[in-house]
């Protein structure tokens, strides 16, 4: 049968198991437009309104199935948008295919419109660039995408789509759904750790990055109680074990709990699975000394160009986190362990660390985080960008469950809306909170209009404090009193939602919040609840006056 090559693109996808895509539509891709009506009762296309919130709703896919999210992309500056969402995959470690319009191969290398060489743009972050020049070649490089996104560390791969490729004929068969293999521990490897452990006085564990399940968070926490350890969860990765556990010590990463990061120092034996040991969870590369760490570090990890990246651990483990964890789960515990009271030790350290303190303002966000705490379920999704607001959500907020936190590794503000979108579109019968600084929302604000479209019932928080805050923070610190570049003049959020046909509410003082939470809550469609906050509080721990007196007196010394 002769099919465009557009069409052999869509059937391949349908073949690997495609049932949502993200896009933003463009004259370069169009037979490919057209092959998705075709199958729009299979596979969803949802319609962004940029390119940039259509990747990262394409990543956050990723993060919440394991399987690559999809977008398509027109050429130019499509893709220069769609980059943000690439980076995020990258630095994440999701698997995510971008699909981008190029110029047909008549024009080529002329410099054509919207023409980018786009294996020189992303070859430095995705772990592979390709164009498809033939149109009988469409299955073999989707199923090798499909393939490299998904294997070792996952990622992001890119292909370019030329306008007479996708759409010239070609007869070929499709390709059968692809299946990594996973990569098993060896039998030596597990004693050896098992002989590490058992020699250890002050043993911990960190988990982290892609490749989890609720399978293998399970097979952790059964290795945990048997051997009492205190696991603690990587920067972002807070949901991998449930954080009202008896082993459960806290978050390693930015504005980590000080008495925690002493525990990571002091560990002798460290056990980090599936983290890659990047600059936000390891305190800027100083909680373990570089290149060789003072603790014992067992480092397992899917991609064996992570291990001995940056630490030389004492033990070195490819394995995927699934089988890993379920041969860490069929270990004989360590008999009698020395640090069975650590756990508890730790525990109560990571709950003293949420003790409300006060906070300038009738918004006091450490009640707003604790009304989320106790009035959502426990399969609530969250998602955020990055901004010091996301630091009273990572700190509070106790995460029960694999995938109830959607964020960013790398840092990406704009996040928090389009990973809402996603999340809801995937799982349409669980509760989705979007956290949003002020700042953060209008980089991809337009999308509530993609809720509204789709009917995506998301309770969206802004927490406007007229100010771009991480950065005041730092310049406060650096430059006391020299505020420039950071001031932002917002709209009325509330209004701006209803405008979108979203619900919208301004809450001005801390006991309103309950309330409209309830009813953005029994909304049934998307709702935005606008929270003033005081601009004394640009972090947890100091107001904007403490850290101007912090930084004087520094400079008098």
């Amino acid at each position: 049968m002769m099919r465009t090559g557009g069409q052999i693109l869509v059937d391949n996808l349908v073949a690997q198991g495609v049932e949502l895509a993200f896009c933003v539509p463009g004259e370069s891709y169009l037979p490919v437009l057209d092959a998705l009506y075709a199958v729009r009762e299979n596979l969803r296309l949802i319609v962004c309104r940029q390119e940039g919130g259509a990747a990262y709703m394409a990543e956050a896919f990723g993060k919440l199935t394991g399987r690559p999210g999809i977008v398509f992309v027109t050429r130019g500056p499509g893709a220069s948008n769609a980059a943000i969402g690439i980076h995020t995959a990258a630095q994440d470690s999701t698997p995510m295919i971008v699909f981008v319009g190029q110029v047909g191969g008549d024009f080529a290398d002329r410099e054509a419109f919207q023409e980018i060489d786009y294996r020189r743009m992303f070859g430095s972050i995705a772990k592979w660039v390709a164009q498809i020049d033939r149109v009988e070649r469409v299955p073999e490089y989707v199923a090798r995408a499909f393939r490299i996104a998904q294997s070792g560390r996952p990622g992001p791969v890119v292909l370019a789509l030329p306008e007479d490729m996708l759409a010239g004929t070609a007869e070929v068969a499709d390709t059968a759904r692809v299946a990594p293999p996973a990569v098993h521990p060896s039998s030596s490897q597990l004693g050896e750790l098992r002989s590490l452990l058992a020699a250890a006085k002050r043993p911990m564990v960190i988990a982290g990055g892609s490749g989890w399940s609720a399978r293998s968070c399970a097979d952790l926490t059964r290795f945990a109680e048997a051997n009492a350890l205190p696991v603690a969860c990587a920067f972002r990765n807070q949901d991998v074990f449930d954080n009202r556990h008896a082993n459960y010590a806290g978050d390693v990463g930015i504005g980590i709990n000080p008495r925690l990061a002493a525990r990571v120092r002091d560990a002798d034996v460290l056990l980090v699975i599936g983290e890659r040991l990047g600059e936000a969870v390891t305190g800027g590369y100083a909680l373990l000394d570089v290149a060789q760490p003072r603790q014992a570090l067992i480092h397992v990890h899917p991609g064996a160009d992570e291990l001995g990246r940056v630490y030389q651990p004492a033990l070195a483990i490819e394995a995927s986190i699934g089988p890993f964890c379920a041969a860490l789960a069929a270990l004989s515990p360590i008999a009698g362990p020395t640090w069975s009271a650590t756990p508890a030790a730790a525990h109560a350290e990571y709950v003293a660390w949420q003790t409300p303190q006060s906070m300038p303002g009738a918004v006091d966000l450490w009640s707003v985080v604790a009304t989320l705490r106790d009035a959502l379920p426990e399969n609530a999704i969250l998602t955020n960008g990055a901004g010091n607001y996301a630091t009273w959500l990572h700190r509070l907020y106790r995460y029960p469950r694999y995938r109830s936190q959607l964020a960013p590794y790398n840092g990406s503000m704009g996040y928090g809306v389009p990973a809402a979108i996603a999340a809801k579109a995937v799982h349409p019968d669980r509760v989705v909170i979007s956290w949003n600084g002020d700042g953060c929302f209008l980089m991809n604000g337009q999308e509530l209009a993609t809720s509204v479209q789709y009917q995506l019932a998301i309770v969206f928080i802004v927490i406007d404090n007229g100010m771009y805050g991480t950065i005041r923070m730092h310049q406060e610190r650096q430059y006391p009193e020299r505020v420039y570049g950071t001031d932002l003049v917002n709209p009325d959020f509330a209004a701006l939602a209803r405008a979108y046909g979203a619900g919208g509410e301004t809450v001005r003082r801390t006991e309103e919040f309950a309330p409209a939470l309830e009813r953005a809550l029994a909304a049934n469609r998307p709702a935005l609840l606008h929270l003033i906050v005081d601009p004394q509080a640009v972090t947890m721990n100091a107001t904007i006056d403490e850290l101007r007196r912090q930084a004087n007196r520094g400079h008098r010394t």
